[in-house]
């Protein structure tokens, strides 16, 4: 196995970095363990959300069986943004008429993989909380770490080192077969178990080496993206870097669902009609897989409150598998409490979101799912009968559907609001209060403010904008 903590894309590092990682390696293994001599199998069981994506769960067991159409969907659960992306690889693979297999290297309990990245996703989700809590450790820590401390080379030299101890969970896999990577752990990982056809589908809008998988074919939503990666730019500022090798780094445009670029004319159509007509706006308030932002979340639906008890706006909220969530923002906002509530019933919430795709939306309707799929997924089925996605500039961004950008959730996210806004399918990032409330107001009394993001949104769609989790699993198979 190649030293990939030396050397990256040819830039070496210096031996004080390489010992850093070496010691980080080193304390994973006292704290989790190292079971590289260990050899796992594997079964497939079904999963109720994912079957109508033609999506397998890979889990411990034994009798997993693969076919020449199988494609592997590496993942993991740290937040909802990678379980997500993986969810339109996986669409759009069975769209393609592939077999997709879902693999969160998070999933494996037990094993030494699985210990390394619940850990350091609890410290994430922990980091992201407090970040909405502390102006002073955002200001001092969480900012600077999300938009620079993530991007040095160094940081990548460290995670490659630590990725070493996850291959081995992969080690009875068949390598041949196409591996699409959400996070860049799940690339590495496979890459240093001797996988050949490993596409790394970069999320962040902003470049850091943290996405880093040499030996991948990195992916990229945005045409400013690339060019970063390409130079990795600002990723070692003491000295010029060599660029990624030709072909290493490839622009596909936005990692979307096929049922929502299948059905993008006619939803679109649906709701320049409800503008036009002066219906109800509809929102879709989501809440990330770190549970932050509850405060920002209760002041925005105060603000809407007036519009929907008169008719003008409708409000879906997702708490995803943050029940606690909900019931902090009903101790809020009182009026919460007689929202229609759909929990744990995930047929009925599925049945309830297509309907109102055509149908008719009042009042507020909240969601709220344990199963970590029906949690995430919900969002894009809701998405299809919503008129404006209020949500961070994280990988909703992404999505074509009018966007009211909230306050972001570290540096890095930035990005994905400037690219949303340039391409005319979201606002601004708004800062909280009153810039906030001005735009609900702007959005509910200008109709031509939603009107020309649709528009944007069809155009984009035409020129393909949104085709790149198509765009990602072509890649994958011709490797």
């Amino acid at each position: 196995m190649a030293n990939k903590s030396s050397s990256i894309f040819g830039n070496e590092m210096s031996a004080k970095d390489v010992q850093k990682a070496e010691k980080t390696k080193e304390k994973f293994i006292k704290k989790y363990g190292d079971d590289g001599d260990y050899d796992y199998s594997f079964s497939l069981q079904d999963n109720k959300v994912l079957a109508p994506l033609g999506t397998k769960v890979l889990t411990f067991g034994g009798g997993a069986e693969f076919s020449d159409r199988t494609i592997f969907i590496g993942n993991i659960r740290m937040g909802f943004g990678h379980y997500r992306i993986s969810m339109a690889m996986a669409s759009c693979a069975r769209a393609l008429g592939y077999e997709p297999v879902w693999l969160d290297l998070n999933s494996f309990t037990d094993s030494t993989c699985t210990g390394i990245i619940s850990g350091q996703n609890d410290l994430y989700s922990m980091g992201s909380r407090l970040s909405q809590r502390s102006k002073l450790f955002n200001k001092l820590y969480w900012e600077p770490l999300n938009s620079e401390g993530f991007r040095k080379l160094s940081y990548n030299s460290a995670d490659q080192a630590s990725a070493e101890l996850m291959a081995n969970l992969l080690k009875n896999l068949p390598k041949d077969k196409p591996y699409v990577a959400t996070h860049v752990w799940p690339a590495q990982a496979a890459i240093h178990a001797g996988f050949t056809k490993v596409v790394n589908a970069i999320p962040d809008n902003w470049p850091m080496a943290l996405h880093l998988a040499e030996g991948s074919t990195h992916t990229i939503q945005t045409h400013s993206a690339w060019l970063g990666y390409k130079a990795l730019r600002g990723m070692d500022k003491t000295r010029s870097l060599k660029p990624m090798p030709q072909g290493d780094i490839v622009y596909t445009g936005h990692y979307i669902d096929h049922e929502l670029v299948e059905n993008l004319e006619s939803d679109t159509n649906y709701r320049i009609d409800r503008v036009k007509n002066g219906k109800a706006i509809r929102y879709l308030l989501t809440v990330g897989g770190a549970g932050a932002q509850q405060q920002l979340f209760a002041d925005i639906i105060k603000a809407l409150i007036p519009d929907i008890k008169s008719g003008r706006a409708a409000l879906f909220v997702n708490v995803g598998d943050h029940k606690n969530v909900l019931e902090s923002l009903q101790k809020l906002v009182p009026e919460l409490k007689a929202a229609k509530i759909f929990e744990d019933d995930y047929d009925a919430a599925k049945a309830w979101a297509e309907t109102a795709i055509t149908g008719e939306a009042r009042g507020i309707t909240a969601f709220c799912h344990k199963d970590i799929f029906a949690a995430v997924y919900i969002t894009n089925l809701l998405m299809r009968a919503s008129d404006v996605l209020v949500t961070k500039p994280s990988e909703l961004a992404f999505y074509p559907i009018p966007k009211l950008f909230i306050q972001h959730v570290g540096g890095h996210e930035i990005w994905g609001a400037i690219h949303s806004a340039e391409v005319g399918d979201g606002t601004y990032e708004v800062a909280p209060g009153r810039e906030t409330t001005d735009m609900i107001r702007l959005l509910q009394d200008e109709p031509e403010i939603l009107l020309n993001m649709n528009r944007c949104i069809l155009k984009n769609n035409r020129e393909g904008l949104y085709n790149g989790a198509y765009e990602v699993i072509k890649l994958a198979v011709s490797k």
